[in-house]
């Protein structure tokens, strides 16, 4: 399980779409994940000086409401894409996972970038679909940038098809 970007920056500029539920459905999945013996991957965005996700500034935490178990993984990035620069892919590699799930923030930038590159790299992705968030956007509300977003990931074209599925689904 990939949780995206979930971290105290997030709360700065224009409220974010449902973010406690998203929060809540996160930990409950993250509990399952747990039960079952899988891995939970936190991605933590490191930004630039100054900014609110600079490395080791107020920001840069993880929202203090996720629940997190000594055996997670953290594994920082610094672009949208955690593939990218990253150790995610040598991480997914050791570990070889049936299935990745794909939560955080924010639906449009770095989920979207997570999406279509664990596609890329191969891997079985689902997303779930009400534990993703952003905040409106200048020109979209935030419910309709998720229904697009989630329209693009079911049409993309790629060697495995990704699943979208409610966290409800997701815990039977």
């Amino acid at each position: 399980m990939l949780i995206v970007d979930m971290q105290v920056g997030l709360l700065e500029g224009e409220p974010k779409h449902d973010l406690q539920g998203v929060i809540a459905r996160i930990n409950r999945l993250a509990a399952r994940v747990r039960e079952q013996s899988g891995i939970v991957i936190f991605i933590q965005h490191c930004g630039s000086e100054g900014d609110d996700f600079e490395p080791n500034a107020p920001g840069w935490a993880f929202l203090p409401e996720l629940v997190r178990d000594p055996a997670d993984v953290v594994v920082q990035k610094q672009m949208n894409d955690p593939f990218a620069g990253a150790e995610l892919q040598a991480r997914l590699n050791r570990i070889a996972p049936d299935r990745v799930l794909v939560t955080g923030w924010a639906t449009d930038l770095c989920v979207d970038a997570t999406v279509r590159s664990a596609v890329s790299n191969h891997h079985n992705v689902v997303v779930v679909t009400d534990a993703h968030t952003l905040s409106d956007r200048p020109h979209l509300d935030a419910t309709s940038v998720i229904r697009h977003h989630h329209w693009v990931w079911r049409n993309l074209i790629a060697p495995k098809p990704i699943r979208l599925a409610a966290t409800d689904e997701l815990l039977i």
